[in-house]
């Protein structure tokens, strides 16, 4: 229990960093006078760290940092390099800087991405297959968590005290996996999972290809369509920075609720069933988002659409470690999550772009039809192992 603690807290640092993201960010740059479209080639940016970090997936496999392990070394230089960089965020203007604020980011993300796929090898390594996908709920659960605890603190400092008192708390919130982390001895690695080029040709299975094609279109979707909520409602609804900061609470208790729910039906209903049910939700919270009428009902949008969120991710980062093969733990995970982050860089992107030029209520629209394109990559992606 002790180690589902610690990879809960790393990813609930991740969900700390991601709740400014979601909740705050696009209305940051909006109050400073830039646009949507501003707003998507940042994010694009800052996604490339977790679209390249297959180099540091590899770099964990193969080397043994100091004689201190495969991957507690590199966990804590992440950690230690995002609280630096939350530290320093707040002294840059977006609009008067713009490029150097976007560098930062990618430096943040780089940190992220690091600590993000050796905790992802680090489960590889020591999780047995008949609880990946639990612990991929408390992963999803975590970084929701964090979502959820942060969003609405961080909404009322950014209103009421200032944009640096969340930076700041952020990089305190960064730092709590340390303790844990620290605590960590790694067992001597094994000879069966030795580090092997060969192990690449995984990539060739069928089933990986279409496994992969449905990660882009899971996270094409639900990247882009959660960039684009609270900018909806503030400029539809005219919500505050502090509401903006509670829906995103909200919206991350569904999440929350969406790893539990999604690692129970993929354990008992049978990965089929459980990705067509995460197909239904999320078409339908799409739909019910474009065709919001007032502000109210979109509460209990909002958590159906953080529940499709949630299902999502528990779906597929299940099923993308029980296709990864152990010689290269981390990498083939890499790449598998290194799909995902590009589908959430052209999800973001498109995003902005398309809510210049069509408005928001039909980018939502457009978004939700797009989860159509899962349904002939469903079977072949369970091909293999099902």
């Amino acid at each position: 229990m002790k180690n589902y603690t610690m990879f809960g807290l790393l990813y609930f640092a991740q969900g700390t960093v991601l709740s400014y993201f979601t909740a705050l960010n696009a209305i940051y740059f909006l109050s400073k006078g830039l646009t949507m479209s501003d707003v998507g080639i940042f994010a694009t940016i800052a996604m490339i760290p977790f679209v390249i970090k297959i180099f540091l997936g590899m770099l964990s496999d193969k080397v043994n940092l100091l004689g201190m392990g495969y991957r507690k070394p590199y966990i804590l230089i992440g950690l230690g390099v995002q609280a630096v960089c939350l530290i320093i965020v707040p002294f840059i203007d977006p609009k008067a800087s713009y490029w150097w604020f976007v560098a930062i980011a990618f430096v943040l993300q780089m940190a992220m991405a690091l600590y993000d796929t050796c905790t992802d090898g680090l489960a590889l390594d020591t999780i047995p297959e008949a609880e990946q996908a639990t612990i991929q709920g408390f992963m999803v659960g975590g970084r929701a968590l964090g979502v959820v605890i942060t969003a609405s603190i961080v909404g009322l400092l950014a209103q009421y005290v200032s944009w640096a008192a969340v930076f700041w708390l952020l990089a305190g919130f960064t730092l709590l996996p340390l303790p844990l982390v620290l605590g960590i001895r790694e067992a001597p690695r094994p000879v069966e999972r030795t580090f092997e080029w060969r192990a690449f040709a995984a990539f060739k299975r069928g089933d990986v290809l279409a496994l992969s094609g449905l990660g882009f279109v899971f996270f094409f979707i639900i990247a882009g369509s959660n960039q684009i909520v609270n900018p909806f409602l503030e400029t539809t609804f005219g919500i505050t920075l502090s509401t903006a900061g509670l829906i995103t609470t909200v919206w991350g208790i569904g999440v929350v609720l969406g790893g539990v729910w999604g690692g129970a039906i993929t354990n008992r209903w049978g990965k089929p069933r459980a990705i067509n049910a995460a197909l239904a939700i999320s078409l339908l919270s799409g739909l019910m988002l474009a065709f919001t009428p007032n502000v109210w009902l979109v509460w209990p949008i909002v958590i159906l659409f953080g529940l499709s969120y949630g299902t999502y991710q528990t779906l597929y980062f299940a099923l993308a470690m029980r296709s990864s093969d152990p010689r290269i733990a981390a990498s083939m995970f890499a790449i598998l999550m290194a799909v995902t982050n590009i589908a959430q860089a052209a999800g973001m992107a498109a995003s902005g772009f398309l809510t210049d030029a069509i408005a928001f209520r039909w980018t939502f629209i457009v978004l939700a039809a797009l989860n159509l394109l899962a349904l002939p990559l469903r079977k072949p992606a369970l091909a293999e192992g099902e």
